[in-house]
């Protein structure tokens, strides 16, 4: 794909498989790497292949951003400007970043797009989200286009702290309940406000009664939504079972309280405790996810890197197919970044038939072409050359 978008002759993807929601084009401007670039396809499967460095993870965080939160790597908005020379609009102003799409779903077709807006006055630079041409909410955005990632730094998920399992759950119950994330939010206010409170030695028993209560009605229902989805994905992955190319996996939940009047008096009793602590001890926010490999009867943190990683692919799976079930047959959006490390032959190949067998548009990323050989002829493969997208040609 040139500059200009002009869609290239792609004789390799001629079989690739239609999926019932795909991106069929993104188009970038100034974003990370991009100046300006344009890449328009069929409805199937891509693969992004080529030297680290050329932009594969930056458009794969583009997509991401067409859906609520700050997109797979979490960056801050003015981090994802282009540094280097940029382009410009019309009147010669710099552009701020900028990200538009075509989606089709189930025969429809939907124009969205994301970018920030410069500073107003004394506002700062502000994310704004446009649907066919008028402003939309990101709940809009999640219930046109759900989607789910995967990344090289969630490779390390069992590894790192209980915040980076809880965001990794947090994104799997709201891919199936979009409302969690308002949930969530809510939550978190009224703590941050509490604990603000407690710090500059503020003791409003009216105040902080009305904080706790908040959180309590607040909090009780995000642990149940989290439990409610643990369940559904342990029944899909015990469905699935053990004799597949990805472990069977069991997930459960540390932190399991669901009575807001039990969490409340919680809350009220530690108001010392936690002003002394700088931090409240009691909640959602310190729950943690465990992962079991069933088979193996072992934690998560405890297997090989390749389970670990498999055990990560088998829950997006999971996931991925409880979406479609639940969603009129309707698969969403997988960005796979760098998914083959760690995978051998049999579980790429095993991979790549689950994506087709889905229906999924995956976007997949990779530095070795070969890799992705199962997949010639039913995806469109692109290298990333100073910006541009090149149509590649089958593997050899």
């Amino acid at each position: 794909m040139d500059d200009a978008g002009q869609r290239p002759g792609n004789p390799f993807a001629a079989g690739a498989s239609a999926c019932a929601l795909a991106v069929t084009r993104v188009a970038l401007t100034n974003f990370r790497s991009y100046a300006r670039a344009e890449l328009s396809i069929d409805a199937g499967p891509v693969v992004l292949a080529g030297a680290n460095g050329t932009g594969k993870t930056n458009l794969l965080e583009a997509l991401s951003l067409l859906s609520p939160g700050r997109g797979l790597r979490g960056a801050k908005l003015n981090a994802i400007q282009r540094k280097g020379p940029a382009e410009a609009s019309n009147d010669g102003v710099l552009q701020l970043w900028a990200v538009s799409a075509t989606v089709t779903r189930s025969g429809s077709t939907w124009e969205v797009g994301t970018g920030l807006l410069p500073a107003n006055g004394a506002a700062p630079p502000r994310r704004v989200l446009h649907l066919n041409g008028a402003a939309a909410e990101s709940a809009e955005f999640a219930e046109l286009l759900p989607m789910l990632w995967l990344t090289p730094v969630m490779d390390r998920l069992f590894l790192e702290g209980a915040s980076e399992r809880r965001r990794f759950l947090d994104r799997l119950v709201f891919a199936l309940d979009p409302a969690h994330a308002k949930r969530v939010t809510r939550y978190e206010r009224a703590m941050q406000e509490r604990l603000r409170l407690l710090k500059d030695g503020v003791r409003d028993r009216a105040w902080l009664d009305g904080l706790e209560e908040t959180m309590a009605e607040a909090g009780v229902t995000v642990t149940a939504a989290r439990l409610q989805t643990i369940g559904a994905l342990n029944g899909e992955l015990a469905a699935r079972g053990g004799d597949g190319a990805f472990p069977c996996a069991y997930l459960s939940l540390s932190e399991t309280e669901t009575d807001a009047r039990h969490l409340q008096e919680t809350l009220s009793a530690a108001r010392e405790r936690d002003a002394e602590a700088g931090r409240t001890g009691a909640g959602p926010h310190t729950a943690d996810l465990e992962v079991r490999h069933t088979i193996k009867r072992a934690d998560a943190r405890d297997c090989s890197t390749g389970e670990q990683k498999a055990l990560l692919i088998s829950i997006i799976l999971a996931n991925a197919w409880l979406q479609k079930k639940r969603h009129d047959g309707i698969a969403p959006l997988l960005l796979l970044d760098e998914i083959a490390a760690h995978l051998d032959a049999n579980r790429r190949a095993a991979l790549f038939d689950e994506i087709l067998a889905l229906g999924a548009q995956a976007w997949l990323t990779g530095t070795d072409k070969s890799l992705f050989k199962p997949l010639q002829s039913r995806a469109h493969f692109f290298s990333i050359d100073a910006g541009r997208f090149v149509a590649e040609g089958l593997v050899g």
